[in-house]
Formats: C-alpha cells, sequence, structure tokens
C-alpha cells in the first residue's frame, strides 16, 4: 500500500537540515553534523533507540567499530540520532505501511510525531478504501477542490469520525415511518450527503423526503410506470421503470434540495428521458463518469453522463436483476449467475455461474477489495473472490449467511456492514470488520483465501418487525431506510447511539484523567518521603461540607437509637 507522497519535501538545505512538510508547513529536526549540540527541546523528540532492542534502522545506528572510536562515543551518536532525520521520502514510506490503529499509535509517541502522523496523506488512501471518495457539498465559491476537505478538517478528523459513527449500528435507535405511497414501495436511495431520501414504487411517482426531518419535500409527476430502480448522487437523480426509459432530473444551482422532481415553473429544462432498452429497467447505478442500467431485456447499457447517450451494452443470458459499478468494472447478476465486466473495452473478465438456487436477486460492491457479496432466491447471502480469472473451474464461495427464509431482494453495503431486506419482512445487519481486515492486510495483499474461518461471524443484529415483503434497502450515515409492500417507507435511525456513545467515551475520559492525576499526586508524595494513607488523599481531594457530616451523625444516632 502506498500512498502520496509530496515530492518537495525533504530537500536538505546547506546545513544539512532534514525538511518535513506537513500541510504546508515545513517543520525542521536537527542536522546530524551538529547532534552533539542538540538543545533539551530536539532531545525531547529523540527516539532512543537502545532501548528498542526489536527495531533497529540501517545506516542510522550502526557506526563502523574502530580502535579509534570509544564505546561512550558511539553511544552518544547513536542516541542522538532522530527518525525524522531520515529522508522525507522515506519517511513518507514508512508511514504507509501503517494502517490507521498504528498511526494513532504513532501519533502518541511525541508532539512530533503526532504532527506528522496526524496531516500524514495516508488517512485519504484508509478513508477512500473504505467509503470511497466523499459526495461533497458545493460550496458558494464553487465545487470543493478536488481532495479536499469542507471546514478545513484534516484527512484522519474526517475518518476517525467515519469510524465512530459506524459503530452506531449496534446501539439504540427510533424507527420513523414515512407515508405517502399508495403502492407498494420497489426502491429507495438514501443521499446522506445532502439530507435526502427518494423513493418509488408501483404508484409511479418519485417522492423526495428530509432525511433529518422525515416530511415531504417535493413529489414528481406520474411516470406512468412502476418504478423499479432509483440512484442519485449531488448532480443527478435517474429512476427507471416497466416502460422501458430512463427519467433524469439535473440538479438546479442554488437549489437547497438539488432537484425539483415535480417539472413545474421554471426548471422544466432539468428533467429529461434516456431511450434504449426493450423491456424493464430493474436496476441503475451511478459513478462520477457514467450512468448504469439493467434490464429484463437482457443487457446492461453504460452511458456516459457527459453526452448522455449509451456508449456500451452488455449481453446477458437471462433477465439482468442487479448492477454494481466500481472503478472501470461493473458488476452483474442475471438469472443464477453474476457477471464482472471491464467497462472500457466491454470484456466479460470473470463469471461466477449458480452462485445461488433460483435467481440471484441483489448485489453489492466494496472499496477495499475486489470481492462480490450476491442475496438470493434461497434466502442465503454470498461472498465470492474475483479478483482473479476463473477460467473454466467454478468460483466457489468464500463465505456464506443465510439469515431469511425469503428471497434475499436487495443488499446495501457501507463499510463494515452488509445489510440486506427480503421477502420474510426482516433486515439482516452483517459486520464484517474482521473479514475485511484480516490481520497483517498492509504488509501484503488482501486475498480472501487467506481468511480464517472464525472471521466470518455471523449476522451481528435482525431488525423485525415489518409483517410484509421488503423490495429495496440503503444504508448512510446513521440511518437505514427500506421499503416494501405496504407502501411506508420505514427509517431506522440511529443517531441516538452516537450520542449515548459520546457520553460514555466523554465519562471515561474523565476517569482516565482522575486516576492519573491521584497517581501523579502519589508519586510526587513519594518522591518526597512521605507515605500518606490513600484514604486521607481521596478525602482531600473529595470533602465534603459542614451539613454532610452532620447528616452522617444524624443518621449514625438514629441507627443507634433503633438498636437500643
Amino acid at each position: 500500500m502506498a500512498f502520496d507522497c509530496n515530492k518537495t519535501r525533504g530537500v536538505s538545505s546547506p546545513d544539512n537540515y532534514s525538511s518535513i512538510s506537513t500541510e504546508g508547513t515545513p517543520i525542521k529536526v536537527n542536522p546530524s553534523t551538529q547532534c552533539g549540540k542538540a538543545t533539551n527541546r530536539e532531545i525531547i523528540y529523540k527516539l532512543d533507540i537502545h532501548k528498542s532492542s526489536d527495531v533497529s534502522i540501517p545506516g542510522v545506528c550502526e557506526p563502523k567499530k574502530d580502535n579509534g572510536t570509544s564505546d561512550k562515543a558511539t553511544s552518544s551518536i547513536c542516541g542522538i540520532r532522530c527518525f525524522t532525520d531520515l529522508p522525507a521520502a522515506l519517511v513518507c514510506e514508512i508511514l504507509a505501511r501503517l494502517d490507521a490503529k498504528e498511526l494513532g499509535i504513532i501519533s502518541c509517541v511525541s508532539t512530533l510525531l503526532h504532527t506528522l502522523a496526524t496531516d500524514h496523506q495516508g488517512w485519504k488512501k484508509l478513508y477512500c478504501e473504505r467509503w470511497g471518495v466523499p459526495n461533497l457539498p458545493v460550496t458558494l465559491d464553487g465545487p470543493l477542490i478536488p481532495g479536499g476537505l469542507p471546514d478545513g478538517k484534516a484527512w484522519k478528523t474526517f475518518f476517525v469520525e467515519r469510524e465512530f459513527r459506524s459503530k452506531s449500528f449496534l446501539g439504540r435507535f427510533n424507527v420513523d415511518v414515512l407515508r405517502g405511497h399508495s403502492d407498494d414501495v420497489r426502491g429507495v436511495i438514501l443521499l446522506a450527503s445532502a439530507n435526502l431520501i427518494f423513493t418509488g414504487g408501483h404508484d409511479s411517482v418519485i417522492r423526495m423526503w428530509n432525511m433529518e426531518e422525515g416530511f415531504l419535500i417535493d413529489t414528481s409527476r406520474p411516470l406512468g410506470c412502476t418504478i423499479r430502480a432509483i440512484a442519485a448522487d449531488r448532480n443527478l437523480l435517474v429512476a427507471g421503470g416497466t416502460n422501458a426509459f430512463i427519467q433524469c432530473w439535473n440538479a438546479i444551482d442554488g437549489n437547497k434540495n438539488l432537484f425539483h422532481i415535480s417539472g413545474s415553473g421554471a426548471d422544466q429544462n432539468s428533467e429529461f428521458r434516456l431511450w434504449g432498452h426493450e423491456g424493464p429497467v430493474t436496476c441503475l447505478a451511478l459513478d462520477p463518469l457514467r450512468i448504469y442500467s439493467g434490464s429484463w431485456d437482457m443487457s446492461v447499457r453504460v452511458w456516459d453522463r457527459s453526452q448522455m447517450k449509451c456508449v456500451r451494452k452488455l449481453m446477458h443470458a437471462d433477465w439482468v436483476w442487479a448492477v454494481a459499478p466500481r472503478g472501470n468494472t461493473v458488476a452483474s447478476t442475471a438469472g443464477k449467475d453474476a457477471y464482472l465486466w471491464d467497462v472500457r473495452d466491454g470484456e466479460l473478465t470473470n463469471i461466477v455461474s449458480n452462485a445461488h438456487v433460483g435467481n440471484t436477486y441483489s448485489l453489492a460492491r466494496t472499496h477495499l477489495t475486489n470481492v462480490l457479496f450476491t442475496g438470493g432466491e434461497d434466502g442465503a447471502i454470498r461472498l465470492f473472490d474475483v479478483s482473479e480469472v476463473s477460467g473454466d473451474e467454478d468460483i466457489k464461495p468464500a463465505a456464506t449467511w443465510v439469515p431469511h427464509s425469503g428471497p434475499v431482494h436487495s443488499l446495501a453495503f457501507e463499510y463494515p456492514w452488509l445489510v440486506s431486506a427480503s421477502s420474510d419482512g426482516r433486515i439482516a445487519l452483517i459486520d464484517l470488520r474482521k473479514l475485511l481486515n484480516p490481520k497483517n492486510s498492509s504488509k501484503r495483499p488482501f486475498s480472501i483465501k487467506n481468511i480464517d474461518a472464525s472471521a466470518i461471524e455471523p449476522p451481528q443484529r435482525m431488525l423485525h418487525g415489518f409483517g410484509c415483503d421488503l423490495f429495496s434497502i440503503a444504508i448512510g450515515a446513521d440511518r437505514i431506510v427500506c421499503g416494501g409492500e405496504d407502501g411506508a417507507v420505514k427509517v431506522w435511525n440511529f443517531s441516538e447511539a452516537l450520542e449515548i456513545e459520546k457520553r460514555a467515551q466523554a465519562l471515561k475520559s474523565l476517569r482516565q484523567e482522575n486516576r492519573m492525576r491521584r497517581k501523579k499526586a502519589q508519586v510526587e508524595m513519594n518522591a518526597s518521603g512521605r507515605r500518606p494513607d490513600q484514604c486521607s488523599i481521596a478525602m482531600k481531594k473529595n470533602q465534603l461540607k459542614g451539613d454532610k457530616s452532620v447528616t452522617w451523625h444524624n443518621k449514625r444516632a438514629i441507627n443507634e437509637k433503633v438498636k437500643s
């Protein structure tokens, strides 16, 4: 794993200083030619190489032994050299070999290493590996610079907040019900970056909801067909149904809700249609450059977003049920099989035959590695490794879960959670943290073949209470949204779990701070030669008022009277 390293970093000055730039701020460390004159401030950031017998850096602490050099002089030279005296490119490469946990540990060693590890661009790669490139809002001055973040946040802060939020799905939740559709809901999409939810179904209209408040924002005109698929980002909203066309809405500049789907007023030019399929459109997906659509005409069409025309047609042997793009590849399911295509030349690179008993209805992918999650008519969820060309050999599932008693109609993935919706009216939440982050994964390429069986865990949570078929599901931020046969859209809100976890962590930090303060006071007492009683220290730290002592005496007196 290699991170971006600015080539302008680490230019040595004539004084033999090693300069390492973090986010545009150069940090100079002491030169090796002046090791004997290092100040106390510089020594704070030194790594004592003598105390670490397991780690040695070639060329840093290996002076040649000769008769003219004493052991004491050698020890002095080795103890003064600093980790940041290494070339800047080498420091970046070393930090690039660490995962998120190890970078966090490094940042606790010293102030200088904290600055280096916090501002390191590796956090950007770690974030994008888990959640992809974030959908950032457009500012008043135009779009954000690619790779930039709002509010001046560092990538580490962005990563830690997202990782913390991902733990909320094991906590408390509230269920909000959005009512408005008159028939079953076949498609839902959650656009958390814009605080929006889009839904569509058998009543042939698209509805746009506010994610936080749950109120209806806008409703499209009837499209004259059952809406079976919806996809959206901050620039484009697309919907497809049984009439074989793709209905599209461009985002409108200055509109706080991005889209005006009702089609009335001066914004009618933002709405248009794409024609090309010869059967019902069953699935849709977007990436920054393309639109992907699958249909019962046994094809997946790839559309260029800049020209809004079909540039690739991928033929299958059966009805297409699901599509999932990633980079320059797109995965699809048709009949019982799953396919992997190269979008650039339209070549079929891999195929999973008989992925399920019955149709393979749903599909999901992750940014971490080239694997497919499939859900089928048999109620099973399977994991397939498609990183290598299978040739004539059938690809076997690397992991299988059977949490449902009915067909799995929809899958959604947001690291580390895979969620599924089934006709049995239940939602399964599977934590893939151990499965997708095996030990030493940062030192060698990720491979399904190296996964320990103990890493395959059963679903951590099952959400019940629907009593009807569920057709579509979406996950994002701290919400899970699903739609089903009863026409209601249910939103599982886990934001309360985040607040509870924040309070628990604050209390934990306070307790740890108090323990450190008491330990420091005890060390100072021992250093001065006194050995006070622990209870007396606690009483001095937490002295009660006089009225409290009176209350104690009163209680003791009452107890004595009762005994007598």
